[in-house]
């Protein structure tokens, strides 16, 4: 047997054996009366004995949760007085709802956690952060059942030393009425008397006196905050955002959507990195790679297998033509006709409400508004390699500037990074027929995935022609004889690596300065530092996007654009917590690498109990008919339910794919729905469907299907 079960017996024993020999019959109001002077005399014959069995009974009555604990502090005070009493009954009251607390914890927590872990994180992240403080203003009132709080505290992270303490202390004012309303017990008719309505008003109150205090104690750091500043007393505008990727452009649009004047400042490009540099231009190339891959793979499809002919200078032109086809989405002229002023130009923030903007066609402006969404994005982190300067060098950024300027293709090319952005763009160029080789630090490329979908993804880069070179550190660059070589150190070796062009992508690095930060003395960590509602040290300033992290995605920019601006504009009203719960992500190589919440790896490394459903591209129709069955759906659930962790496709089309799940996830809804929704025939969104299928074959009821299968032989006639 197991322990939990043995105490689980115990506690049950003991709670039927409190009914059964009708103690709860003693711990009435009547029956206390009846016996206050047999107690009494007890007291007198027994002074240490009765307090140290009244003690005792009131921890077993309080870790117990039973009925009779406000008849038991009544008698601490009608037994031993206000002081002895409520010295009693402090101790005893804590000491038996801690036992209550752990009591929960240990026999309910780690099935609540497995069960409802996601959806419990916020609150465990509140608890972690504000738990004595929540757990003070219950106990200040006693109008919540005490016995409920101490089991709900019990599954949550708060510790057992904070929830003692602060218990004890808060219960302080409740139990003290009740002791001394004991002292009088012959003119306590009823509980009721005790807890009068302007009694329980008056602890009302005193449960709302922290967080008026929290309010108060927030009025007097916003004023520290902001003592050396003068604050203007009227503004041009009600928001100032500075940079117009896609977190300055939701938040300037959300903005001017709800009537509020809104000045967008931008130094170079309209759309940000993403529309320049960054996600269209990639996608565009990868696109003119593929259809070349294609060409010479047709006769995978009936068709004449050629090698592409193509001008290297008309594949970079397309992209420029992909990148001016969308630039009008974000144009000056788009965002002026929404009710935007865009300003291009410097933004520097003077004081909390004032933004310098250095135009650039000349001259400044000075603008006062009472909010700004810091909005600057990133930029690609170059290592400080020995001779790289010498060699030269392009990043995701700058590349596509260059490569257009370049007649023919690279032919030798190094990738320096085995992250997303490097790995999409080896693949392409090598495709494209560039002799490609990525350089990776680290034991695999694509590091945050599980290691078979960062293995499938080495696989499918080596059979397209890139060679990988995991494990390898570069030390340094060198130009010998007109040649220039990137010096990699791999098991204690050097070797030399030719290239006619080095594309460096390790990762990309926040904006922090040129705007402001330093002079206000706003705090960064390779990011802007923010809190859960975007603000930076000063309340009126936010961050979003690159610049603020976690996460530098184009999709999660925008969705932490929604409440920068909503919580500048209304935050004197409501203001909202960033949900980072529901990320999706894709690695846009050939086959697609899509992902939303847990791997099976992090769901390892964080001891978080999952079960893994998977499901072949190859056995799919669609996949098959289209030749791509490399790849596969995995999706992690709760063990034994059908709520999902996370999800990962790897296969054609998987950023796509990914999209049901992400919905699913976001709105908790299973596999079960998935299953029972109908997915059009043949597609390839059916690999979702069938992936929960074959979770829902894995969760058979066996036992039943074999009474079932009993049930139909019988009906044809045969015996059971």
């Amino acid at each position: 047997m197991s322990r939990k079960l043995l105490i689980v017996v115990a506690l049950l024993g003991l709670v039927l054996g409190f009914f059964a020999l009708g103690l709860h019959n003693y711990l009435t109001l009547d029956q206390l009366k009846a016996s206050q002077a047999q107690f009494a005399q007890l007291l007198d014959a027994h002074p240490v004995a009765v307090p140290a069995a009244y003690f005792g009974i009131y921890v077993l009555v309080t870790a117990l949760s039973l009925p009779g604990a406000a008849i038991m502090t009544l008698a601490g005070g009608a037994l031993f007085g206000l002081g002895f009493g409520l010295l009693l009954v402090s101790f005893a009251s804590s000491i038996g709802a801690t036992l209550a607390f752990l009591v929960a914890r240990f026999l309910l927590r780690d099935s609540v956690q497995q069960r409802f872990g996601e959806r419990l994180k916020a609150i465990d992240r509140g608890i972690e952060r504000d738990g004595a403080f929540y757990l003070f203003t219950l106990r200040l009132v006693p109008i919540f059942p005490f016995f409920v709080i101490n089991l709900l505290m019990g599954l949550t992270r708060l510790r057992t030393w904070t929830f003692y303490w602060v218990s004890q202390v808060g219960m302080l004012a409740g139990t003290a009425v009740y002791v001394n309303a004991g002292t009088q017990l012959a003119a306590v008719e009823r509980l009721g008397d005790i807890l009068s309505p302007a009694l329980l008003l008056s602890f009302v109150l005193l449960g709302l006196f922290p967080w008026i205090a929290k309010l108060l104690v927030a009025a007097v750091q916003r004023r520290r905050v902001y003592k050396r500043w003068q604050r203007p007393a009227r503004f041009d505008r009600n928001l100032v955002v500075i940079g117009a990727g896609a977190g300055g452009l939701v938040s300037a649009y959300i903005a001017a959507a709800v009537k509020a004047r809104v000045t967008l400042v931008e130094a170079h490009k309209m759309g940000g990195d993403c529309l320049n540099y960054g996600c269209v231009p990639s996608k565009a190339l990868i696109k003119s790679a593929k259809v070349a891959q294609q060409m010479r793979h047709a006769g995978d499809y009936g068709l004449t297998a050629s090698e592409p002919q193509f001008s290297f200078r008309e594949v970079m032109a397309r992209v420029h033509r992909i990148i001016a086809e969308i630039e009008p989405h974000d144009s000056v002229e788009r965002y002026t006709g929404l009710g935007v002023e865009v300003l291009q130009g410097y933004a520097r923030i003077i004081d909390p409400w004032t933004v310098d903007i250095a135009l650039n066609d000349g001259g400044t402006q000075r603008l006062t508004t009472r909010s700004i969404v810091i909005a600057a994005g990133a930029a690609p982190l170059v290592p400080d390699l020995p001779g790289l300067e010498d060699t030269g060098y392009v990043t995701s950024d700058t590349l596509w500037e260059r490569f257009a300027e370049l007649d023919a293709l690279p032919q030798r090319l190094v990738v320096l990074g085995g992250g997303p952005i490097g790995s999409e763009l080896a693949q392409a160029f090598a495709r494209l027929g560039a002799r490609v080789t990525q350089v990776e630090r680290g034991p695999r490329i694509l590091p945050k995935e599980d290691h078979e979908v960062a293995a499938l993804a080495r696989d499918a880069l080596a059979a397209d022609g890139v060679e990988i070179l995991t494990g390898h550190t570069a030390l340094r660059c060198e130009q010998v004889a007109g040649e220039k070589h990137l010096i990699v150190e791999h098991q204690g070796g050097e070797r030399a690596i030719p290239f006619d062009q080095l594309l460096v992508s390790v990762g990309r690095r926040a904006r922090l300065t040129g705007y402001g930060l330093e002079e206000l003395g706003i705090p960064s960590n390779r990011t802007v530092t923010t809190n859960e509602y975007l603000e930076t040290l000063y309340p009126n300033i936010y961050a979003a996007g690159d610049v603020a992290g976690p996460y530098q995605f184009t999709h999660t920019a925008s969705h932490m654009a929604w409440y920068a601006a909503v919580n500048a504009l209304f935050g004197q009203f409501k203001r909202f917590k960033v949900d980072y719960s529901v990320i999706p992500w894709t690695t846009f190589i050939d086959p697609e690498v899509a992902r939303v919440g847990l791997s099976e790896q992090e769901a390892i490394d964080r001891g978080i109990p999952h079960e893994v459903t998977r499901f072949e591209l190859a056995e799919l129709d669609r996949a098959i008919a289209d030749s791509a069955t490399r790849g596969f759906v995995k999706v992690l659930t709760v063990p034994g339910r059908d709520r999902i962790l996370g999800a990962t496709i790897v296969g054609t089309q998987g950023g796509d794919l990914l999209a049901e799940f992400v919905l699913a996830m976001r709105h908790g809804l299973g596999l079960n729905k998935i299953l029972g929704t109908i997915h059009t025939y043949p597609t390839l969104a059916e690999a979702n469907k069938y992936a929960a299928g074959a979770w829902k074959k894995a969760h058979a009821p066996e036992r039943l299907l074999r009474w079932v299968a009993r049930y139909h032989q019988w009906r044809r006639g045969g015996s059971a």
